[in-house]
């Protein structure tokens, strides 16, 4: 058997639309999120989704609650499916954050972590879904960091083509664990 995994981003933040990588600041959304968000849920809301997993920053949440509100889907926070922590440049400028992302493959940001860190640490919650999920679809609303960990640990791409790459946002992706 396997579980079935749908991975979304969540919906555009007030930060996204600033230019400002929220790292591991909560951030919500801006009316274009909310948008998004409800767009979401008209996708997935039909979908066969038996749990949706979240990463618990505030955005992600919000994506979440939005997408799903009012349907009984369990909505199920976890702190490993947050963004790569940009420590003390948590809020900076998107541009510069990304700018030398290759820089922080293995060096840990200033009072955070690498990109290594991040991804392996979210690629941690893959050991826990077969535990209750076994033969069910999820859904798993994250960032940049825990699409990685999925391409990374379940499509076996490695770490160093993820990061030069562009992250080429679409209406979600599909793997199978098992």
């Amino acid at each position: 058997m396997s579980v079935d995994i749908v991975f979304e981003t969540h919906a555009l933040s007030e930060d996204n639309d600033r230019g400002v990588a929220t790292g591991w600041l909560p951030g919500r959304l801006g009316e274009r999120g909310m948008q998004g968000a409800r767009e979401l849920g008209r996708r997935r809301r039909e979908d066969g989704i038996a749990a949706v997993f979240t990463s618990d920053l505030g955005r992600a949440v919000e994506t979440a609650s939005i997408a799903f509100e009012g349907t009984g889907v369990p909505i199920l926070c976890d702190w490993r499916l947050r963004e790569c922590d940009y420590g003390a440049r948590n809020g900076g400028p998107a541009s510069e954050m990304h700018g030398d992302r290759t820089r922080h493959l293995d060096e840990p940001y200033p009072g955070g972590e690498s990109w290594r860190q991040a991804v392996h640490r979210a690629g941690r919650v893959l050991d826990d879904l077969p535990l209750r999920w076994e033969g069910a679809r999820v859904l798993i609303i994250g960032h940049v960091a825990t699409r990685w960990a999925l391409d990374h640990v379940l499509g076996g791409t490695p770490i160093e083509d993820l990061i030069g790459a562009d992250f080429a946002w679409q209406e979600g992706w599909e793997y199978r664990l098992g």
